[in-house]
């Protein structure tokens, strides 16, 4: 069996240029294949590498996002105060209260508006987010309409830049920093004062409250606390899996899209490379004739076609892996289906998505390869060599 390999290979080169059009088609179809996996996964890493895993996001309960959600003042006082918390140097509780509304801004490029989303949040929040850091500018100061912009909003939307100025809330806000989070979602926002922020935007509550676990493993018991507490109706989830939860809806729904393109796609490569194979057993039969006659049986001829269709699978995948590797380069935004956010995040590729790529790409080799080749197996000696 191992002697089918270069004889499988040399049929390939035999035949170039409808090998690299038959591989091309595979191709194609397993770089779209690849590109919505590396969005949902994108989408899903940036959103989970926004959270902390040692920090805690405490919500109103029934909440799916920060911008439905309420936490009033004294429940936030509460949460504050409960034992597990961790504590800076001075012995001051690392938790910070939140609130996160929505703006309109135009894009630098398109000028187009899309909604941003502004945090308004407390200084403990760079100690509790150690991934934000401060990359131009000064932090803002507490109590005025200074905003600090992540990296992401400063590069694409007007109004977000250093030293620029942006009208929200019946105010006039000016940026004076810019941060970078890394991989994560707080790139796309803009944070300013906690208080000034609920002013402007007239809101009377918190959207959250997140701190700092003492001991990662006390979550449960923290957690059962604040969930339990009649006066709180609240929960309280791992940052981690909060913005994970985030993620789901949208990464199935590109998940699913990308899949049905992909399978709609795939049936023109399959059927390209079945004429393909069909093709090459029809100018072959003498081949196949002879090397019957010489004592290669059924299923010597079977899987050395097979093997040409794989080989032709395999190749068309590796080439469309190759392309889907470039789309790493750029940084794509769209809407947040859970806060109705712009979010900027990149194609992810990772050894997963490879295999999966490489094992659709065998599939459709399989697929377009195996009728053809039980054609060949099945042909009669007598038959084979009088055609030819």
């Amino acid at each position: 069996m191992f002697a089918l390999f270069p004889y499988s290979l040399r049929n390939l080169w035999t035949r170039r240029l409808t090998t690299v059009l038959t591989a091309s088609g595979m191709a194609l179809v397993v770089f779209v294949f690849t590109a919505i996996l590396m969005l949902a996964r994108g989408l899903e890493q940036t959103l989970v590498q926004t959270g902390a895993f040692g920090n805690v996001i405490v919500i109103r309960k029934g909440s799916v996002s920060e911008v439905q959600s309420g936490v009033e003042r004294g429940q936030a006082a509460i949460v504050a105060s409960l034992p597990g918390i961790a504590t800076d140097r001075a012995g001051q509780p690392l938790v910070v209260r939140e609130v996160l509304v929505l703006i309109g801004l135009p894009k630098r490029d398109a000028g187009g508006l899309s909604h941003v989303s502004i945090r308004g949040t407390q200084p403990g929040a760079l100690t509790i987010r150690p991934q934000v850091r401060l990359i131009e500018g000064r932090l803002p100061r507490p109590g005025s309409n200074e905003l600090l912009s992540g990296a992401s909003i400063a590069r694409r939307f007007q109004g977000g830049g250093l030293h620029e100025e942006l009208h929200a809330g019946m105010r006039h806000w000016k940026i004076v920093g810019v941060f970078d989070a890394g991989n994560s979602g707080f790139n796309s926002e803009i944070w300013g004062d906690v208080d000034q922020v609920m002013q402007a935007f007239r809101r009377p509550v918190y959207s959250s409250v997140t701190f700092k676990l003492r001991n990662g493993s006390e979550l449960p018991s923290v957690k059962a606390v604040i969930e339990g507490d009649p006066r709180l109706s609240l929960e309280a989830k791992r940052e981690t899996r909060y913005y994970e939860e985030q993620s789901e809806v949208m990464a199935t729904f590109l998940r699913i899209l990308g899949i049905s393109l992909t399978v709609i796609f795939s049936l023109g490569a399959v059927i390209g490379a079945m004429i393909t194979m069909y093709a090459s057993v029809a100018t072959r039969t003498a081949e196949i004739g002879t090397l019957r006659a010489l004592g290669f049986g059924r299923r010597y001829i079977l899987t050395a076609f097979l093997m040409e269709s794989l080989l032709l699978g395999f190749f068309g995948g590796c080439a469309g892996l190759f392309l889907a590797a470039f789309m790493q380069l750029l940084t794509i935004s769209t809407i947040n289906f859970q806060t109705f956010a712009e979010l900027a995040f990149r194609f992810t590729l990772t050894s997963d998505i490879a295999m999966k790529a490489l094992a659709f790409a065998l599939i459709m080799g399989f697929v377009g390869g195996f009728l053809p080749a039980v054609r060949a197996s099945r042909m009669k000696i007598i038959e084979a060599l009088r055609a030819a």
